[in-house]
């Protein structure tokens, strides 16, 4: 037993070492293999969350009044025949530009211009018998002088002078009508404007002052717009006509696109007490024709300027429970929530009254993944850009 024992103990040490040995190299296996694996194994690193940020810029933003009204010519005119007549022509095609004085219509005037021609012989013939009847009428005076010719004829006489005078008087006035109703048989403009539909086609017989009329004349250039506003902002208004000429912007109907850029004239002169509102001119250049007459538009009326504030997308900002809040992106390129006050949104921008600071970024697209704290993954976008964006 003393002899197998060692033997026994010498095998199982050299096993022991044999295994340690196997031990040895399989850690050192595993130690090998815990290159690129162990790397995947690990615990992955924190996920940044994209978004799309703009920074909160510091500007002067127009304080404006918005109200909704309507355009309306500044002349407006139905164009009527003065005379009766056939209407000869129509020398405007509809649609086209034209200037007070320029010519629009002719009605036959022939009958007119024979008119003025009696009218002009019969002051001729008044005339003749005038200088006629004053002859005899001094003849008639020295007669009667040396009484051989009665003062009653004298009389008669004179008086024959007169009526002759007052017919020529008569025959003047005539043909100033005749001469009128000629160029009545030209019809021109008597706005600068744009001309409508043909309402009567040549050939046809017309009367004076027919309804419905030959054709329209609307002046566009310039052009006004008539819009309400509540009575609580009269006062504003008028502090700021006050001050000076009050600039006016006319956006289509939906508010999104600029017509065009114009001044406000005037408030009515009292208000609507049904419905507590005041009705406000405001007059256009309209050089480009986008205001037309009847369209609805959105005025907004500039009562000052809010200067030096801090502006940001109105898609940064969210709407909690309680309060408005921005994402804002720290140094660490982490987001915070930050509570805001908001003057008013317009035009895709906010006016940020409290909570922000100019220079900060926020977050305009991808705030629906976000929380306090998040690390986020940035991408800047600047604000006219941010500001078509949608939130998350």
């Amino acid at each position: 037993m003393r002899i197998f024992l060692p033997l026994v103990a010498r095998g199982y040490g050299r096993f022991a070492l044999l295994a340690g040995v196997g031990m040895v190299g399989l850690l050192g296996a595993g130690l090998v293999s815990r290159g690129p694996a162990a790397k995947a194994a690990a615990p992955a690193a924190a996920f940044s969350v994209p978004v799309v940020t703009a920074p909160a810029q510091a500007t002067d933003v127009p304080r404006e009044l918005v109200g909704i009204g309507n355009v309306q010519a500044l002349y407006a005119v139905t164009v009527r025949a003065q005379v009766t007549g056939y209407l000869q022509n129509v020398t405007v095609a509809e649609g086209q530009m034209v200037k007070k004085g320029d010519l629009l219509a002719v009605i036959d005037p022939r009958p007119f211009q024979a008119a003025l021609d009696q009218a002009r012989a019969a002051k001729a013939r008044d005339e003749a018998n005038l200088i006629a009847a004053e002859r005899d009428f001094e003849r008639y005076k020295t007669l009667a002088k040396h009484e051989f010719q009665s003062w009653q004829n004298v009389d008669d006489q004179q008086g024959t002078v007169g009526a002759l005078r007052a017919s020529i008087a008569a025959d003047e006035a005539a043909i100033e009508q005749a001469a009128l109703n000629l160029s009545f048989a030209h019809i021109t403009s008597p706005v600068d404007g744009r001309v409508g539909l043909r309402m009567i086609d040549p050939g046809n017989l017309i009367t004076a002052n027919q309804s419905g009329g030959l054709i329209s004349v609307t002046q566009i250039q310039p052009i006004t717009a008539v819009f309400t506003l509540p009575e609580s902002d009269l006062p504003a208004v008028m502090d700021a006509l006050a001050r000076g000429p009050v600039p006016v912007r006319a956006y289509s109907s939906d508010g999104h696109r600029l017509l065009s850029e114009g001044v406000l004239l005037t408030p009515d002169n009292q208000i609507d007490t049904t419905t507590g509102t005041i009705k406000l001119k405001a007059q256009f250049a309209n050089a480009d024709n986008h205001l037309w007459p009847g369209q609805y538009i959105t005025a907004r009326v500039e009562i000052g300027v809010l200067k030096n504030v801090v502006t940001v997308p109105e898609v940064a900002v969210e709407r909690g429970a309680d309060s408005l809040f921005v994402f804002v992106v720290k140094p660490d390129q982490t987001a915070t929530v930050r509570k805001v006050a908001e003057a008013l949104e317009r035009d895709g921008v906010a006016v940020i009254t409290k909570g922000l600071s100019a220079g900060e970024s926020v977050v305009v697209n991808g705030q629906s993944r976000l929380a306090e704290g998040m690390p986020v993954a940035v991408h800047a976008a600047s604000a006219e850009g941010a500001a078509g964006r949608e939130g998350g």
